[in-house]
């Protein structure tokens, strides 16, 4: 079977800025709740570092997720 359309590093490219923003939110409310028992809160600067970190692999698991769809949807 021939793969058609994007490919995953193409999907995963396009997705990082929206996956990295994502996760930099998520790290910085979850340390809002970390200081909920004593933990200290991230800053934005440090947010947006580990959210850019934890986005590549989170990127390239769901860029995989996708492109095995768009296999799957092909006749």
């Amino acid at each position: 079977m021939t793969q058609q359309g994007w490919s995953t590093r193409t999907i995963a490219l396009v997705l990082y800025p929206f996956a990295a923003g994502a996760m930099a939110t998520n790290v910085f409310f979850a340390s809002l709740m970390g200081s909920w028992i004593g933990l200290p809160v991230l800053s934005s600067l440090w947010s947006l570092g580990l959210g850019a970190l934890i986005g590549v692999p989170a990127t390239w698991a769901f860029a995989r997720h996708i492109r095995t769809l768009m296999d799957k949807s092909e006749p």
